[in-house]
Formats: structure tokens, sequence, C-alpha cells
């Protein structure tokens, strides 16, 4: 059994089977991880339901309950998804090991080892914290070597240590892995995936959202009997397990692309060529359809190009299969930041809908602002068909793009000269010190905007209303005295209290005016650059590969031309990654420019407000 102490008051919504809890008070953990921030709980009079994470604390327990393997129906439910999942997924006797691993940190390793488990072992819950705070992305390329991708023959056909096909050794593989990581849709027929009905609850407007993926938490995805934990491997992905790193830099010949992605030189160095006409796609008017006779929902998006006008409408599923296919497409050279999150309950509520909505905008306006991406076919495709026959027909073609993981370099075409094999190790050790540096600021601001998000509808507007309460209390006790001659100043400090009344309900709308457009800035980049630590891997990896090719040609493995080959595709690379990061730093100057510019107007605006109701407040007091 796992006890948690609630840490604040928790009010529960109809209908979104959540559960009140005041603090204080001792709850019951039936079901330590739901997903995107919850947990299941019961309290001491039965009451089951959902309560965020963040709100409880778990208690120390003496690791008998809680290892054991009878646990809930939805434990239970958990485990047999995992086990068949894995032996789905996986034949090796290594995958076998990834799945005891796995079984391990939620706390059944007992069932698998006859060994009682001590009381110094782990809970459930601090397993899976340990997991996700673990699940540091960075990790991977920091403390690897070019052995931990290389077969025996060190020239085996094993994909590259990037989104394409991750290590086992990468912290990103384990049970929680990273939000990037894609999560579906479901097998079954390619025109009928996963439903909206089954998705993992996102929590709050804004900032418990981010403490779900702050550490790597509940990755996106569908949620059926606790699956919401685990990650399909992208090497599931068509054309990820085919083409891997030897290929494209041994192949004799690449194929003639008829995609090609041109890299020039300008003032900044390598860049992606614009085109001529840029464009935005708005997203909007979000109307509730049903299908199988009103048994199943969902929402479904109107989106219009504006170089087009012409709109076509797409579900959250059809967004998902977006992400895949640009992912699996670009994501070893280009960083494609994961959509906002599913939820299991209240996903039809105003507010959800406009949270959601407002996400896929973001990310719509970042797919068409990229050069490579906005120009790409399955993009165009996306936002232009015409009719189900060419949605589906384009859909196919797509999903039948050989072009993907690595292999994107070879339609890549730099306009500039050879690279030596040090200015390109140069290059990428720049960008990851950078985008590793970036990204724990990142990560600091979202820590500090969360708690300050906290305090300003939380305690700190509750100071206010008791300041506003105890002057209006201080009027009334004032004015039992019966003195004829204090009238004046009872109301003055009436209409003070009712001020500081006012004040409290400013602090706690603030953050939804100005916080909220910083936070989500920073969460999206955070998605960004959540992508690099493969994609860096990726170059590191080539760069390895290049290295050892001398050893290759002394044993007659490969020719001196090969070598040379080689050394010309990892500058490709190099030109690719110095152009994506071109991209990357115009649009981080220009987006924080302006949110942090809007955040600043806005607490200019809040404070002035405050200073003019307390002047007003204060001109009631004559000077005596």
């Amino acid at each position: 059994m796992m006890l948690a102490r609630v840490m604040y008051d928790f009010a529960a919504e109809p209908g979104n089977n959540e559960l009140t809890v005041n603090e204080g008070e001792i709850i019951t953990i039936t079901n330590p991880d739901v997903g995107g921030g919850w947990l299941e709980g019961r309290n001491s009079k039965g009451e089951r339901g959902l309560v965020p994470t963040d709100y409880v604390e778990i208690l120390p327990s003496d690791g008998k309950d809680q290892f054991s393997c009878g646990n809930s129906v939805a434990d239970q439910a958990f485990l047999d998804s995992l086990s068949a999942s894995t032996a789905q997924a996986n034949s090796s006797a290594a995958s076998s090991n990834n799945q005891v691993d796995i079984l391990a940190q939620i706390g059944c390793i007992e069932s698998l080892s006859q060994s009682p488990p001590s009381s110094s072992s782990p809970s459930p819950s601090s397993s899976i914290n340990k997991v996700s705070s673990g699940n540091d992305p960075w990790s991977a390329w920091n403390a690897s070597k070019s052995g931990n991708w290389e077969s025996p023959d060190g020239w085996g056909a094993k994909p590259e240590g990037t989104a394409a096909q991750r290590n086992t050794s990468n912290n990103w593989d384990t049970a929680f892995g990273h939000p990037q990581a894609y999560q579906g849709p479901a097998t079954g027929d390619d025109d009928d995936w996963d439903e909206d009905w089954d998705e993992p609850k996102a929590s709050s407007p804004y900032f418990k959202d981010s403490e779900a993926t702050e550490a790597g938490g509940a990755p996106r995805g569908g949620s059926r009997a606790g699956a919401s934990s685990m990650k399909l491997p992208l090497n599931k992905f068509p054309g990820f397990a085919k083409p891997g790193m030897e290929q494209y830099l041994l192949a004799k010949q690449l194929a003639k692309p008829k995609e090609k992605i041109p890299i020039i030189v300008g003032d900044y160095g390598p860049m992606w060529v614009y085109p001529t006409s840029t464009f935005d796609c708005v997203v909007a008017d979000p109307r509730k359809g049903s299908k199988m006779y009103g048994l199943k929902s969902y929402i479904e998006y109107q989106l219009t190009p504006t170089n087009t006008n012409r709109s076509v409408n797409h579900r959250y599923k059809h967004f998902d299969w977006l992400y895949e296919r640009l992912l699996v497409k670009f994501g070893s050279a280009i960083p494609i930041p994961s959509l906002p999150d599913k939820q299991v309950t209240g996903r039809f509520e105003e507010e959800f809908i406009k949270m959601r909505m407002e996400r896929l905008q973001a990310w719509m306006t970042r797919m068409c602002r990229h050069p490579v991406i906005s120009e790409s076919e399955v993009f165009q495709q996306f936002l232009n068909f015409r009719d189900e026959k060419e949605w589906k027909t384009g859909k196919r073609k797509a999903e039948k793009d050989e072009l993907v993981g690595v292999m994107i370099f070879s339609t890549m075409e730099p306009e500039a000269p050879d690279l030596d094999l040090v200015e390109i190790e140069q290059k990428c050790d720049a960008v990851g010190k950078f985008t590793k540096a970036m990204d724990d600021g990142v990560k600091e601001l979202l820590t500090v905007g969360q708690e300050h998000w906290k305090r300003c509808t939380g305690p700190l507007p509750k100071e206010y209303q008791k300041i506003g309460k105890a002057l209006q209390s201080l009027a009334t006790v004032f004015s039992s005295s019966g003195y004829q001659g204090e009238t004046d100043l009872n109301d003055a400090i009436t209409e003070a209290g009712k001020t500081y009344e006012e004040i409290a309900s400013l602090v706690a709308e603030q953050p939804k005016k100005d916080l909220h457009f910083l936070m989500e800035c920073n969460h999206e980049y955070k998605g960004f650059l959540g992508c690099f630590p493969d994609i860096i891997g990726a170059h590191k990896g080539a760069i390895e590969k290049v290295k050892e090719s001398d050893k290759l040609v002394a044993t007659s493995k490969i020719t001196p031309q090969d070598k040379q080959n080689m050394v010309k595709r990892v500058g490709t690379m190099s030109y690719a990654l110095q152009a994506e990061m071109n991209h990357f730093h115009s649009n981080r100057i220009y987006d924080y420019n302006s949110v942090i510019r809007l955040y600043l107007e806005q607490q200019v605006q809040f404070y002035e407000t405050i200073a003019e109701k307390l002047r007003q407040a204060l001109g009631r007091f004559p000077v005596m």
C-alpha cells in the first residue's frame, strides 16, 4: 500500500473523475502514474479519483505491500499491456532484459526473482521518479563513445544513434521516454487510428503540463491500460529501421531525389534557402463530431493556409500522423517538436479545447516558418488536399517514402567548399554546448515561472484578501463606538479594504495575461531543444565512423575514394546542422524579444492599475 500526504487543497471538477482533497489529508495511491501529471488515489471515505501528482507527497513505507504483485486492476492491466507490447516489439534476449528492467521500475520485480525486497528498496513512486528525473536526454551523447553503436565488425547495418533509432544504452529508451518520442497512432487499419477518447489527461491550463514533462515525465500518447508510459520505438517506423549511417556514408552512388534541399552560404554562414513568399496556417473553428452512431466523439479543427485561403478539416489524430511523418523524414537533421498532449477526461471542455487549439496553432506556425518543412511534399499535401481520395493517396505515398532517417542528407546540396574533419567536429561540439546550456536555462525559467504562477493564483491573492478583510473588520469595530465624527474615516478604511480585495483578483488573473505567453514560448523551445541530443548524436556517430575509416582503408575493406566520399557526406551533414542552427537562432532572437517585451508591457500595465487603485483609496484619507 502506498500512502501520500496532500500538500495543497484541490477541488475536483464535476464529471472529470477527480477527487477533492484537502491539505494535510492522507490518501492511498491506487495508481501512481495515470499520465499527464495525475495519479489515482482513494481517501479515507473510500472515494476514488484523480489528483495532480504535484499536489501530494509520497510517504515512506516499509516496502512490503508496494512490491507485491497483487496490485490494483489498473496496475495489473498495465503489466498485461506491458508484457504484450514488449513481447510483440522485441524478440531477442536483450529485449527481454529491457522488459525486466521496466517491470523493476514499477515495483514488481518480486515476481521475477524470488528474493524478498528489503526495506531499503525504492518504492514504485521513487522508482518512477528516478526514471523520470534521470531521463536527461543530453547524457546519451555526452557519455557515449563511438563503440556504443558499433556492431562486432565495426560496420554492421545498424541505424544511427539519432531520432531514427536510438542506442539501447540511451537514457531516452527507458519506459518513461522523452516527450519528443512519438507515441501513436495505434496499429490497425491505416485509416482508422486510435480515437480521442483514449487520450491521457492534460492537467492545468499551463504549468502542470510543464511539470509532467519537465524531467521527461509522462510522454504524450495513448493510455490504454496504463500504456501511456510506454514509448513506441522509432525504429518501428517505415524507413527508420532500414537506412543506417553506414548506408548513407558508404553508398557507392546516392540516388538523385526529386526533392532537393539546397544549402547556401549567407551573411551568417550556411543557411537554408527561404521561399520567395511565406505563409502561415490559421487553426480555428473547433467542432465536435461523432462516429459509430454517436459512441465515439472527437474534435475537428479548420485549417486555413494564408497563401490559398482554402480551408481543410483535420482531427487531432491527423496532426499526430503529420508529426510522425515529419519526425521520420526530417528528424535526423531538423528538430520536430512534439504536439500538445492528449488527455483522458474533460477533453471537450471549453478551456481545454481553447488551450489545445492555441498550441496546435503555435505548432503549425513553427512548421510554416521553416523553409524546408513548409515546402515539403507531405506538409503541403496535409494542407492542400481536395477530397478524401486525394488525402488517402497522399497519405500512403508519404508512408512509402524511403528518403527518411539519415538518408534525408542525400537530398541536401551545399553550395560551399568541402570541410575538413576537425572543423566539422568543432562545429558539432559548439552546437551541442549551446543547446545543452539553453536547455538548462529554459528549464530553470519554466521552474521559476511555474512557482510564480502558483503563488499568484494561490497564496498571494489570499494575503491581499486577508488584508482587505482585516481592514473592513476594523472599520466595523470603529463604527460600533457610537462616536459621531468618524464616519468618513470608517468609510475610507472600508474602501481601502475593498481595494485590497480587488488587487487580490488582479493578482490571480495577471499570469494569464503575461506569464502564460512567456511560459508557452519556453515550453515550445524546451520541445525543440529536446530534439538536439539525437541530432548531435547522429553527427558525432558519423564523425567517429570517418575517424575509423583509415583502419578500414588499411585492411582494404573500403577504398580511399570511399573515405573521401565519407568526409564529403559528413561535411554535408555539418552544413545542414549549421543551416538549421542559423534558422534556430534567428527565430530565437525574434521570439524571445517579442515575448519578453509583451511580458514587461503587461507587467507595467498591471502595476500601474494597482497604483491607481491605491491612489484612489489614499485620496479618501485627509491630511491632518
